[in-house]
């Protein structure tokens, strides 16, 4: 009863706010503290509080700047399903039923409805994979429903070219008006017939992938595709819809993806978030020449933190931010993958399974072997700006996986876990000692005698071990 109580008072909130957004904004704060008894969102709560109590501050512009620029039903449904559902209803489920089940409950669930793609680019497993798999929109939306009852509200697609399955995809928004819907989209396959759908289920937002401005955006994705990018763009700011772009930084673009002048056009272009990837050197096709440098990665870590101070665009940083979510967040801790033959990944970029959607239920698949695996051993480093399985720590990888007896998923050449993180010692390494030096510019631990980084687990994992001799 309370809950249902807290929802009609959050819903007539909303109206309240939607009167006069600028005044009332601070009342309706007071409003969610009063409601979030049990505290299960104070981080939150205090990050909003202390963005909307400067009227100059950038992330009160951005929340300001959902009136003009976003449609009022587009705007409604935000609200009602990230806001109140996947957040203030949503959240408090996950936790129980993390609690009840003891094992990861995701925030979010990535899929992948087909391994189709219009786009060859380069370093892209989804390249090599061609239009063989897809799971039906009856898989699809018992997907959905499953991540419901365990408190899920946020659906995610990936593939493949999502919006190959323009038509299923409408259809599943439709179907569940409840959920906020967004996809990975390289965006070409945007136009005016499928805004017009958009503005009619109002629940689904694209992230469109952009590698910079036209050399760089070409050079990796074909040539034409930035023009592409931008006309969707322009079209999704015209129709007041919400959009974001999705940013993968890589040896050969860094320095453009991390400039004050690409924020800008994002921002100009009409993108309310942008999140950030780093290259990962997975399939046997990968180029490995692709991953960026420690100085590259460092300058994105410094880039990004100076923009969140001063643009009103909301970033994530899928690497460098794992000081905020305390470490990996794949596993089921905020998401799991499911690949288009229905292998469920605990990671959309770490191609490996021990559970399949025919055969398993989500929470069977989170109680696996290997999702246990994540579950026992995130963080898999004391140190958060090293947070990744693969990227930073490569033979915690190989060890869940082997301990799990998961298998490779990847469609066209099956890769051995050991070949895959050995692609990655060296950069692991290398990233180390700086990652342990950006640590410790900010972190001291409690009785520790000026250890780099606090690798906790560094006795597990020889990687470790060896960054943290080569740093003295």
């Amino acid at each position: 009863m309370n809950k249902i109580i807290g929802t009609a008072g959050m819903k007539l909130a909303y109206g309240y706010l939607n009167s006069n957004p600028e005044k009332n904004i601070p009342r309706l704060m007071n409003l969610v503290d009063r409601m979030d008894r049990k505290n299960t969102m104070e981080k939150q709560r205090k990050t909003c509080r202390a963005a909307i109590e400067d009227k100059n501050n950038n992330w009160y512009k951005l929340i300001l700047s959902m009136w003009p620029d976003v449609a009022p039903g587009v705007r409604r449904a935000f609200f009602n399903n990230f806001i109140l559902n996947e957040n203030f209803i949503g959240f408090p489920l996950q936790a129980a039923s993390r609690e009840k089940y003891g094992c990861n409950i995701p925030w979010a669930i990535l899929m992948d409805p087909t391994s189709a793609c219009n786009l060859k680019c380069t370093g892209c497993w989804a390249a090599e994979y061609g239009n063989k798999l897809s799971m039906s929109y009856e898989t699809l939306d018992d997907i959905i429903r499953q991540g419901k009852k365990l408190g899920v509200y946020l659906f995610i697609y990936s593939g493949g070219e999502p919006l190959v399955r323009k038509a299923d995809i409408i259809r599943l928004c439709e179907k569940h008006s409840d959920c906020q819907f967004l996809a990975f989209t390289n965006g070409t396959l945007i136009d005016e017939a499928f805004t017009d759908e958009m503005l009619r289920v109002k629940n689904f937002i694209p992230a469109i992938s952009i590698e910079g401005f036209e050399e760089a955006t070409d050079f990796r994705r074909g040539e034409g595709t930035y023009q592409a990018v931008v006309r969707a763009m322009t079209l999704l700011k015209r129709k007041k819809l919400i959009f974001g772009a999705s940013l993968c930084y890589t040896r050969y673009n860094t320095e453009v993806i991390g400039s004050e002048e690409f924020f800008d056009f994002l921002v100009d272009q009409g993108a309310k978030f942008a999140w950030f990837f780093t290259y990962m050197p997975v399939g046997a096709h990968a180029v490995p020449d692709l991953m960026v440098t420690p100085e590259q990665r460092e300058f994105m870590y410094r880039q990004i933190r100076h923009f969140r101070q001063t643009k009103p665009l909301f970033t994530m940083d899928f690497w460098n931010d794992g000081e905020y979510t305390q470490g990996c967040i794949a596993g089921g801790r905020r998401y799991l993958h499911i690949n288009a033959a229905g292998d469920i990944e605990p990671c959309a970029f770490i191609h490996y399974a021990d559970s399949s959607i025919y055969k398993k239920t989500l929470l069977e698949a989170l109680k696996s072997p290997l999702f246990m695996q994540y579950h026992k051993n995130q963080p898999f480093n004391g140190n958060h700006l090293r947070p990744c399985p693969l990227l930073d720590n490569p033979t915690r990888l190989i060890e869940m996986v082997e301990a799990a007896g998961a298998a490779s998923t990847d469609f066209s050449a099956p890769e051995d876990v050991r070949r895959l993180g050995g692609k990655c010692m060296s950069a692991a390494e290398k990233w180390a000692v700086t990652a342990d030096r950006l640590w410790g510019e900010s972190h001291t631990c409690a009785g520790c005698a000026g250890c780099a980084g606090c690798a906790v687990h560094a006795e597990e994992s020889e990687i470790a071990v060896e960054a943290e001799t080569a740093a003295g």
